[in-house]
């Protein structure tokens, strides 16, 4: 069954193009330029990625994170370990990135690994927020069935108190991830849905093939 106010939305793309002789050989590089873009392009969060998982048993599940730095190493998110997500990860430490950029009609994906990071680089992230955040991030028993609201409330109120005279300090099972990519696709609206797909797979050797894609 068609909606036709919802097929009626469509919008045809007409802004840029994307062509494999004028990208970076590196996709990082690639994601870099983009990036630049996006930033000069006063886009709302522009950092705010879909993370896609799976269990073990292949249950899929996705959310919207925010991507905190990005290196030729990966791109690095945080999160609560023991959350659905952590939880799905340690099972199946692989994950999906998608980043849609509807100003730019732009979408970048990347495939790969996940590790945890280092704890120093977890303290130093968790130290730079504003301390509402960490006190939210310690109350939180993030994706756990809650009785209401007023519990986190109550906890964020105690830990408030006991934190008057001292910022509170990472809990153990909160940190960040990084994805580290070997395949990552750029794709670039174009007109009548022939858009532009450039694909990066990582080679054994350590190099990318790039490959155009059909849309």
């Amino acid at each position: 069954m068609i909606n036709q106010k919802i097929a009626d939305l469509r919008q045809d793309y007409r802004r840029a193009t994307l062509n494999e002789r004028e990208v970076a050989s590196h996709p990082v590089k690639q994601f870099e330029h983009w990036w630049q873009e996006v930033l000069a392009g006063e886009i709302d969060e522009p950092n705010a990625m879909t993370l896609a998982t799976c269990t073990a048993g292949g249950q899929p599940a996705a959310r919207i994170v925010l991507l905190k730095s990005f290196d030729e190493q990966g791109f690095l998110f945080f999160t609560n370990y023991e959350s659905r997500k952590g939880k799905e990860l340690e099972e199946n430490p692989r994950a999906t990135l998608l980043f849609f950029w509807k100003e730019l009609e732009r979408q970048v994906r990347v495939e790969g690994k996940v590790m945890r990071v280092p704890p120093d680089v977890s303290d130093e992230y968790f130290n730079s927020r504003p301390v509402g955040s960490r006190i939210g991030a310690i109350a939180s028993p993030q994706s756990q069935v809650i009785p209401g609201r007023e519990v986190l409330e109550e906890k964020v109120k105690s830990l408030e108190a006991q934190y008057l005279a001292h910022a509170p300090q990472r809990p153990a099972h909160w940190g960040g991830y990084v994805v580290v990519p070997e395949v990552v696709e750029f794709w670039q609206g174009r007109s009548s849905r022939l858009h532009d797909r450039l694909r990066y797979t990582r080679e054994a050797n350590g190099s990318w093939k790039i490959e155009r894609l059909a849309p």
